[in-house]
């Protein structure tokens, strides 16, 4: 294998002919780039055969479970990166148009040592990529992401025989009843189901109707221009639209799905737009009952509940904070033997006996309603308010460019501990620590925080901040950090701010 161009140049007989990657995909646990701006259909060719040899050089049984999700380039996408796995000698198992986590279950399902989701995730159109995993529940981290990077821009893929290609149908009825099995609701609730015309549109609507849930549809038809909005529970454009579906219609709740369906987000009964931490509080305190002594993950971005809250400390539970991305949170809860891991940004990561430890969207729906039939009495807003009140930023991201954003943040984490160190206060506070696990998180002597960390998967820093007192103080830690990270030239605009 000859190794890949650098430069990628649309509308070029090389464009045609030669691999051309854009190094910068390879990221902490996704491969992620715009297509076609960053790489050719040769490129996803060469990386599948760089999966493959990489698969071999582990291994592994020549044996990986495909997936897509519904854009109008991720079926060319696929096929491109399916070549290169057939080059390398594998059987490849290719189970259609799904979400990501019905391919990750897929692995399980049809008994495959390997997995790759062509997938451009939230992420609006124009970007694509691929999730990967070897080692089912878990999806490549760094290792073996840095791994792969070597093998596919040193051409160091290897061609082998025995390649094959299947299609396989059924895995969307044997997911179904992985989720759902017999379960079915036994109070009334009507939800609003918001796809934001993503892939999730084709399973969303038909696991709610099974557990006998009345829906409010909310963009459910699959259109892959995305006509309202890009689909990413994340964002306060669709949490809008949902609190507005939820007060039009009476419904109970709202649950948002993100593009490729790993993710959930939630709307109360009040339309109040409740982050995807404080849900993970939510549901933690359900299972602390069910599972006193448990331990939860949570990610650094997350409230410092799971590790405040008076009910979780009631039934002994324990708190790890870990790093931000789903690769890196499915390893922490596999590795601690964890029941469930939460992140800020919707993915869940719910293990046995619950789930299979894997992020799943339509797991966390069906949990959700589970947890309402448990407490028949409650509203959602009900369970939202039971919880101590903290003042929350949503997640927010200014622009750094992917070549330099780690360099910017390990200047401003510099920045930031030297302020400890000398002493300095902190929004007016004094500064307790700061946690450099996954960027820096500079939490105060009453527990309030803020975060900036830099982001795994696209051209920006990340910032949230939490406090535990009021809004006012929420929004001086902001100008805090924002301060601090202003000192930093090459970083650009916030996509939102408070």
């Amino acid at each position: 294998m000859t190794k890949p161009n650098y430069i990628v140049t649309p509308n070029t007989w090389d464009f045609l002919k030669s691999p051309m990657i854009k190094p910068t995909g390879f990221r902490e646990y996704d491969a992620r780039w715009k297509y076609p701006d960053e790489i050719n259909l040769p490129g996803m060719t060469a990386l599948g055969l760089g999966i493959g040899t990489q698969m071999r050089k582990h291994g592994l049984e020549p044996v990986i479970a495909v997936g897509n999700d519904y854009r109008d380039y991720s079926l060319a996408i696929k096929n491109a990166l399916v070549i290169g796995l057939m080059q390398a000698g594998i059987q490849v198992k290719d189970i259609g148009p799904c979400i990501t986590p019905m391919a990750y279950f897929s692995q399980f399902h049809l008994d495959a040592p390997a997995v790759a989701m062509v997938t451009a995730s939230h992420n609006p159109n124009g970007w694509t990529g691929v999730k990967m995993g070897f080692q089912r529940p878990l999806t490549h981290g760094p290792d073996e992401m840095a791994e792969l990077k070597d093998i596919v821009l040193n051409g160091k893929g290897e061609p082998a025989p025995g390649g094959g290609y299947e299609f396989v149908d059924g895995v969307w009825d044997a997911y179904m009843d992985d989720l759902v099995g017999d379960f079915k609701m036994s109070r009334k609730l009507k939800v609003v189901c918001a796809t934001g015309n993503g892939t999730a549109s084709a399973f969303a609507p038909a696991l709610f109707e099974r557990i006998g849930v009345e829906i409010v549809p909310s963009h459910n038809e699959l259109d892959y221009t995305f006509p309202n909005y890009n689909p990413n529970p994340e964002a306060m454009e669709m949490l809008h639209d949902m609190a507005d579906s939820v007060k039009a219609s009476g419904a109970d709740f709202a649950l948002g799905f993100d593009g490729d369906g790993d993710r959930c987000g939630v709307v109360d009964d009040e339309g109040e737009e409740i982050f995807a931490d404080k849900v993970g509080v939510i549901m933690a305190r359900d299972l602390a009952k069910l599972y006193p002594g448990s331990t939860f993950v949570a990610d650094v971005k997350s409230t410092g509940l799971f590790a405040s809250d008076p009910e979780l400390q009631k039934h002994g539970v324990k708190a790890d904070y870990w790093k931000t991305g789903h690769s890196h949170m499915k390893r922490r809860v596999h590795a601690l033997g964890a029941l469930a891991g939460f992140e800020k940004s919707g993915h869940y990561f719910l293990a046995e006996p619950i789930g299979r430890g894997y992020d799943d969207g339509m797991r966390v729906a069906v949990e959700i309603c589970k947890l309402m039939d448990r407490n028949p009495d409650m509203s959602m807003s009900d369970l939202r308010k039971a919880l101590p009140k903290t003042y929350s930023t949503p997640t927010m991201s200014p622009y750094a460019a992917d070549e330099e954003k780690y360099d910017i943040l390990e200047r401003i984490v510099q920045k930031l501990v030297a302020k400890a160190d000398a002493g300095d206060s902190f929004a007016g506070k004094a500064v307790k620590e700061v946690v450099t696990v996954n960027g820096a998180r500079v939490i105060l002597e009453n527990g309030s925080w803020g975060l900036v960390r830099a982001s795994s998967n696209t051209p920006n820093l990340v910032v949230v901040c939490e406090s535990s007192e009021s809004d006012a103080e929420m929004r001086a830690i902001f100008a805090a950090v924002d301060d601090v990270i202003r000192t930093e030239p090459g970083v650009g605009d916030y996509d939102q701010t408070i």
